[in-house]
């Protein structure tokens, strides 16, 4: 297939600056991925499509200040280092801007001393890989919440007042270069409510990096290749998973990288189990999901990998129809816009 296909014209008025007042109070497409049909509602209205004894699989993973800003030593050249991966103890793997002036070898400044890092290697994306150090009196993360800022978008040109609007209620694992979005919805009430109407909640963990929002630069979308994430599922969700598919019940993911989770862990025996580990797993149109029911998830940009996987679930036509309609209707896209349920 061709990227071309999952093409779209969206005015840039519809790409959202800034979260809602309220999470919940965004708007939710609901389309049945069967019949293209499609309801809208709000997202606290989401009870109103679930079933008691479905289980909402959610992404924990928490947004870390990722972004750092130092000087190239001795020159003092400015240069930016966006953390990706962590390959091992003060290892990352990243992406630096201007790469022309970060080449191996090189020795970056942050925060006038504070720390140090080291380019000690070019990954096959076009990144690096830097060794940090620093005294022993700090530590990695006290200095990245002291000198990292919240690696936004580059489609959000607004500053967020609040920081915390950027993570879900949830999130409790730190790791991620950008929020799992379709989370951003969630209130803690809206949780609690849906947990007593019956339906079920477990979580994953799929750190987001490079993978997730890489563009994709090749025609045929084939040989597009994913750049790998860590993900974790521990033996309760599992358990869970695996019990609510014998009961006949469905499991809905709550966002793609919740999906991608889920799918890498089931691909080689088409059943769910415990997970540790990095996926590349890139899902488009053909694949055959072995896991998900159904996909809680926000509004992508076009001709993206996040776009082919909704469509791999729904269908193209049926997506883009969705898509064509939610421009005419002014919906908010993107990470900070309004959501979809795909069922």
């Amino acid at each position: 297939m061709r990227v071309q296909e999952f093409d779209y014209e969206l005015p840039d008025k519809l790409i959202a600056q800034e979260p809602l007042a309220e999470r919940d109070q965004s708007r939710l497409m609901v389309l049945n991925k069967e019949t293209g049909a499609i309801e809208e509602t709000k997202f606290r209205g989401l009870k109103e499509y679930l079933k008691p004894g479905d289980l909402l699989v959610m992404n924990n993973s928490r947004v870390i200040p990722a972004r750092l800003y130092g000087a190239k030593v001795p020159t003092g050249t400015k240069i930016e280092v966006l953390l990706l991966n962590e390959l091992a103890l003060n290892k990352w793997e990243v992406l630096v801007r201007p790469g022309r002036r970060a080449k191996k070898g090189v020795e970056i400044d942050f925060g006038e001393g504070k720390m140090q890092g080291k380019i000690i290697d070019y990954t096959d994306f076009g990144g690096r890989i830097i060794e940090f150090s620093y005294q022993d009196k700090y530590d990695f993360e006290e200095i990245l919440n002291d000198l990292g800022e919240m690696p936004l978008p580059p489609y959000i040109e607004k500053e967020l007042e609040d920081p915390e609007r950027y993570q879900t209620v949830y999130s409790n694992k730190k790791g991620s270069a950008a929020a799992p979005t379709a989370g951003l919805h969630f209130t803690k009430k809206l949780i609690q409510e849906l947990k007593d109407y019956g339906v079920e909640i477990v979580f994953v963990t799929l750190h987001v990096g490079l993978g997730t929002f890489r563009p994709v630069k090749v025609e045929v979308i084939e040989e597009h290749d994913m750049h790998a994430e860590y993900a974790e599922i521990d033996s309760f969700t599992a358990n869970k998973i695996k019990k609510t598919k014998e009961a006949g019940q469905r499991v809905i993911a709550v966002g793609t990288t919740a999906t991608r989770t889920l799918e890498s862990a089931a691909q080689k025996t088409g059943k769910i189990s415990t997970y540790q580990g990095w996926t590349d797993i890139f899902i488009y149109p053909g694949y055959n999901f072995n896991v998900i029911d159904g996909l809680i998830t926000n509004f992508h940009l076009p001709k993206s990998t996040l776009l082919m996987l909704v469509s791999a679930l729904a269908g193209r036509e049926n997506i883009l129809n969705a898509y064509q309609k939610a421009v005419q209707n002014q919906y908010r896209f993107f990470s900070l816009g309004d959501a979809m349920l795909i069922i």
